[in-house]
C-alpha cells in the first residue's frame, strides 16, 4: 500500500497536513503489523460528521511488535487505540501525534465488530452457508425421537394398546403388555403416542396415572433401572409436597386470624396443620435420592417401592429394548416388578416391554414369562406404498413448500422397503438427503441427493459395525484387508489364517485355532462385511473364497483406530506369510 492508496477515493482535495502524518502513522502501524505476521490490510471506514476516519483491521494481533522491537500487549480488537490507559496511549499518541486521547471515536456497533460490518470482504466462515435458502422448515420431525400427533398404518395396534391400558383410567391394574417387531416399525413411536394420550386423558378426568418411560440399551442394569425410576418418583413426590406445604402454611396463617376457616377442612385446630407441616417436611427428608452407584440393590429396590406407593396411582412402566436388560441382567428385575402389586398398598404397576427379537421370552423364568406376555402385540414390517405414506406424512411438516422432487419419496421408500421396512432408515434417508441438498445450497432435495444420502447411510452403518467387532474378527478382518490391499483375489481361509497367525504374534493376542478363524470369517460375511462362497477345488477339497465387501480404507482407518492393532506400525512385511505353508 503506498501513501496515495491510504486516501479515499471520494475526489477530495488532498488531505491537509495534519491528516497527512496521521495516515502516515497508520501506515507505519500496517507495514509493523506485517512485519509481526499480521497480513490484514487496513480499510478506512466512514464516519460520522465531523468524526475522523478509523483504520479496521479484519484481523488484530492479541501482541503487535512496534518497529522499535518494543511488544506491546491487549490491543483493542475494535481498531480504536486511543482508549485505554497507560502502555496503550503512549503508543498510540507515538504513532499518531496529531491524535488525542479526548478525541475519540464514537463506539462501533457489536455487528460491525462480530461481523465485519457490510464489508464484503470481511465475511465470516458462516455467511456463505447462509446465504442460501432453506430447505428445511422442521427438521425435528424426520428425527427419531419426535412423537408425531398421527402415525399411518398403525391404527390396529394403537387401538388395541388403548384398549388395554383405558383400565389404568378407572383406577385398576392393566394388563402387562409385550410389544415385538423389527426394528423401525413402529413399536416405540406408537407406545409413546399412547402414553401421552393416557397421560392427557389421566390429567382430564382427574385420575393419577402415570407413564415412566426407560431405554434399557442405556439403563442395563437391574440397578440403573431401579435408581432411575425411583429418582423419577422421589422427584414427583418432592414436587407434591411442596405443593401441600405452600396450602398447608397459607391454611396455618389464615386460622390464626380466623379459626372459622378450618371448618370445612379435614383440621379440627392450628395445632393439627402444624403438625401434618412437620409430618410432610419429614416425609420429604427421608426420601433420599438414589445414587447411581454404591447402593447394595436390595435397598435400591426399597427406596423405589417406598417412592412409588407413597401416593395413589396408576404405574406404567415402559421398558424399551426390554430384550437388552434380560441379556445383561437376567430376569430378576422383570421379576421384582411383576411381583410388586401383591405388596402395594396405594399404587399399582403394569408393564410395558417392547423389543426386537421375538424369542427373547425364550429365556426368562416361567413364571415372568406368564405374568410379563398376559398382552402381546406385533408389529409388521412396512411395505413400500405403507413407507411412502409415512414419508410423505412427516416432509409435509419437515420440508418448504416444493422443496422436494416428485421421485424424492418413492426412492426412499424403495430403498427402506429393501430394509425390512424399516420407517427409521426411510426416514433417516430422506433427513439425509435434504442435509446433502441443503449443504450443495441446492434449490431442494433431488433424486442425486437421496443416492448420495443412501451410500452415506450405508458407510455409516459399516464403519459403525466394525467399530463395535470383538478383537479377534478385527484381526482376522485386517488381514484380510492386507491381502486386497496387495492384490490377492480369491482369498482362501488358509491365507487368512497365516497373515491372522502372524498379526496375533505382533500384537501378543492369543491365536484361535483355523476352525474357529473359518467361524469368524462366517460371521462377518452374515454381517455383510466380507463376501464369502465355498467353492470345490476338485481332489483338493473345498475352501472359502473371500473378498470385501465395504470400501477398505474407511474400514482400515476404523481397525487402526482400535489400540491394539494401531500398535502395528508396519504390516506390509506379514502379506509375505501367504507364500509359508
Amino acid at each position: 500500500m503506498t501513501e496515495d492508496d491510504s486516501h479515499s477515493d471520494d475526489g477530495e482535495d488532498a488531505d491537509p497536513p495534519s491528516e497527512q502524518r496521521r495516515h502516515a502513522g497508520e501506515e507505519e502501524t500496517t507495514r509493523t503489523k506485517s512485519s509481526g505476521g499480521t497480513t490484514s490490510q487496513p480499510t478506512t471506514r466512514e464516519g460520522q460528521s465531523g468524526e475522523e476516519d478509523v483504520p479496521d483491521f479484519t484481523e488484530t494481533d492479541s501482541a503487535a511488535t512496534d518497529a522499535d522491537g518494543v511488544h506491546s500487549t491487549g490491543s483493542d480488537p475494535t481498531g480504536d487505540d486511543s482508549t485505554g490507559s497507560g502502555g496503550g496511549e503512549t503508543e498510540t499518541s507515538a504513532r499518531s501525534p496529531s491524535r488525542s486521547a479526548d478525541a475519540a471515536d464514537p463506539p462501533r456497533a457489536l455487528s460491525d465488530v462480530a461481523l465485519g460490518g457490510d464489508d464484503e470482504n470481511s465475511r465470516g466462515l458462516f455467511d456463505d452457508l447462509l446465504s442460501g435458502e432453506p430447505i428445511f422448515e422442521n427438521k425435528e420431525v424426520l428425527r427419531p425421537s419426535y412423537t408425531p400427533h398421527e402415525l399411518p398404518h398403525r391404527t390396529d395396534q394403537i387401538n388395541q394398546m388403548a384398549t388395554i391400558l383405558v383400565s389404568a383410567l378407572r383406577g385398576e391394574t392393566p394388563s402387562n403388555i409385550l410389544i415385538y417387531g423389527k426394528t423401525g416399525t413402529g413399536k416405540t413411536a406408537s407406545a409413546k403416542f399412547v402414553s401421552q394420550e393416557l397421560e392427557r386423558t389421566s390429567q382430564k378426568y382427574d385420575v393419577p396415572c402415570e407413564v415412566e418411560y426407560i431405554n434399557c440399551e442405556v439403563t442395563d442394569t437391574q440397578y440403573r433401572v431401579l435408581a432411575q425410576l425411583a429418582n423419577k418418583f422421589i422427584d414427583k413426590n418432592h414436587a407434591v409436597i411442596d405443593d401441600r406445604l405452600r396450602s398447608l402454611e397459607t391454611l396455618a396463617e389464615n386460622a390464626r386470624e380466623d379459626g372459622s376457616v378450618l371448618d370445612e377442612t379435614e383440621f379440627d385446630a392450628v395445632g393439627d396443620v402444624d403438625a401434618r407441616i412437620s409430618e410432610l417436611e419429614r416425609d420429604r427428608e427421608e426420601m433420599e435420592t438414589v445414587p447411581m452407584t454404591g447402593w447394595p440393590t436390595d435397598r435400591v429396590y426399597s427406596t423405589f417401592f417406598d417412592a412409588v406407593d407413597y401416593n395413589e396411582r396408576v404405574v406404567v412402566i415402559m421398558l424399551d429394548e426390554i430384550d437388552k436388560l434380560v441379556e445383561k441382567s437376567g430376569d430378576d428385575t422383570l421379576y421384582n416388578l411383576s411381583r410388586m402389586n401383591s405388596e402395594l398398598d396405594n399404587s399399582r404397576i403394569s408393564i410395558m416391554g417392547i423389543s426386537n427379537d421375538l424369542k427373547f421370552t425364550d429365556f426368562l423364568d416361567p413364571r415372568v414369562k406368564s405374568s410379563l406376555g398376559e398382552e402381546e402385540i406385533v408389529f409388521p414390517p412396512y411395505d413400500a406404498n405403507q413407507l411412502r405414506d409415512i414419508l410423505q406424512h412427516r416432509a409435509d411438516v419437515a420440508f418448504k413448500s416444493h422443496a422436494l422432487s416428485e421421485h424424492v419419496i418413492p426412492l426412499c421408500a424403495a430403498f427402506a422397503a429393501q430394509e425390512h421396512g424399516d420407517a427409521r432408515r426411510a426416514l433417516d434417508l430422506l433427513r439425509t438427503a435434504g442435509e446433502l441438498a441443503e449443504r450443495s445450497q441446492a434449490d431442494g432435495v433431488a433424486e442425486t441427493h437421496v443416492r448420495q444420502a443412501q451410500d452415506k447411510i450405508e458407510l455409516d452403518r459399516v464403519v459403525e459395525v466394525v467399530r463395535t467387532l470383538p478383537t479377534q474378527s478385527k484381526i482376522v478382518l485386517f488381514s484380510i484387508i492386507l491381502l486386497e490391499k496387495n492384490g490377492v483375489h480369491n482369498i482362501n481361509t488358509g491365507e487368512v489364517f497365516n497373515i491372522y497367525k502372524r498379526l496375533c504374534e505382533e500384537i501378543d493376542a492369543d491365536i484361535l485355532t483355523q476352525r474357529r478363524v473359518t467361524d469368524l470369517i462366517s460371521e462377518l460375511d452374515m454381517l455383510g462385511i466380507v463376501n464369502a462362497v465355498v467353492v470345490s477345488k476338485g481332489r483338493y477339497g473345498r475352501t472359502k473364497e473371500i473378498s470385501l465387501s465395504v470400501p477398505i480404507d474407511e474400514t482400515e482407518a476404523v481397525l487402526l483406530s482400535d489400540s491394539r492393532l494401531g500398535d502395528i506400525e508396519n504390516a506390509q512385511p506379514f502379506v509375505q506369510a501367504r507364500f509359508d505353508n
